[in-house]
């Protein structure tokens, strides 16, 4: 008998809301196989062990509204939007060798391969085709369960991509995980034939799957614990900044009599 693999959609963009979803079905569904496929409005996700401040242009998010939600596994900040599709795999960690990334990332590849996109993993856990990143992908155990999850760039707004992590790295000193820069690319540019994300979501279901998909929802009961981790967790200030690492800030402004350096060390995020 085939294995199954049960198959559930968050029905949110909301990243805080998103994030608790994944976090609830990594840590209180602890048998069988899950994919999860999910959106977030714009936002900049980053990693558990980075400084918020540091992978951000602050003015940038709040002037177009970016969110910034820091995510329970580690890597670099992403961003997201309506052009990009995640994707989560949960499943027992097993052995060891069980741990490797091309145990998910395989399917990714091969996915992408049968659109005919000439996709490949790169050695920094990302995707790449032609030399661009259409995927960063991230893994975090829990017991004897493990959670691989990753970006799928569609059809993102790279600019805006380009401006939310744009900051400047000579401002910030710190003992923080930091983001690795890299070009990236939409994958809707490297189709042989166009489709919209509805069509490619399907395809990705169909690949992902391979005829095994049980399609599932949680109940009731555990939608209103996952609202609630939501909220007193992933929306919280105290989560997504002040669990940043210490860190130094400079900045340097010039006027016409000389110029003046402010210099600062920020713990805990900056919280008063």
């Amino acid at each position: 008998m085939e294995k199954r693999i049960m198959y559930l959609e968050t029905g949110s963009l909301d990243p805080a809301y998103n994030l608790a979803f994944e976090e609830y079905v990594l840590t209180r569904r602890l048998t069988g196989e899950y994919l999860i496929l999910w959106q977030n409005d714009s936002t900049v996700v980053i990693g558990r062990n980075q400084n918020a401040e540091e992978e951000i242009n602050r003015a940038f998010v709040e002037r177009h509204h970016v969110r910034v939600i820091r995510r329970e596994t580690g890597g670099g900040a992403v961003y997201h939007d309506l052009g990009n599709l995640n994707y989560s795999f949960i499943a027992d960690a097993g052995e060891i060798q069980m741990l490797q990334l091309s145990r998910f990332t395989g399917p990714v590849v091969e996915a992408l391969r049968g659109l005919g996109i000439p996709a490949e993993a790169s050695g920094r856990n990302d995707i790449l085709v032609r030399g661009k990143k259409v995927s960063g992908t991230a893994q975090k155990l829990y017991r004897n369960r493990i959670l691989h999850h990753g970006t799928l760039l569609f059809d993102s707004d790279l600019s805006t991509a380009e401006g939310a992590l744009n900051v400047d790295a000579s401002k910030f000193r710190s003992k923080a995980a930091r983001s690795v820069k890299s070009r990236i690319g939409n994958i809707r540019d490297f189709l042989p034939e166009d489709m919209d994300m509805g069509s490619f979501w399907g395809c990705l279901t169909e690949a992902f799957g391979g005829g095994c998909l049980e399609k599932t929802s949680l109940t009731e009961v555990e939608l209103s614990e996952v609202r609630e981790l939501a909220v007193k967790k992933y929306s919280s200030w105290e989560w997504n900044f002040g669990s940043s690492p210490d860190y130094n800030v400079t900045n340097r402004r010039r006027y016409p009599a000389g110029s003046v350096e402010f210099r600062a060390r920020v713990e805990k995020g900056g919280d008063m």
